[in-house]
């Protein structure tokens, strides 16, 4: 019997799309634009907002960033399968 084929484009929209994740977002958003305002846009070209200690869920709201290279903080993300 054939697998029924997978509509990644809905499942993207279906999860980023959730009320959790868009406040998520615009936490994400209103700290990078925080660190903007601070270090100047030019410092944080080529680097990403690191929030630190935060988990996968919940609020970011309070939690300490640092502002770290693209590569660093994604050196710190988990591992997702074998490849």
């Amino acid at each position: 019997m054939a697998k029924k084929a997978r509509n990644y484009k809905k499942e993207y929209a279906d999860y980023h799309g959730t009320a959790i994740q868009k406040k998520r977002r615009a936490e994400r958003n209103r700290d990078r634009a925080a660190a903007e305002k601070r270090f100047g846009e030019a410092a944080l070209r080529g680097k990403e907002v690191d929030h630190v200690g935060s988990h996968r869920t919940g609020t970011l709201k309070g939690v300490k960033t640092k502002v770290i290279s693209k590569t660093a903080n994604r050196k710190k993300q988990p591992k997702r399968g074998k490849r």
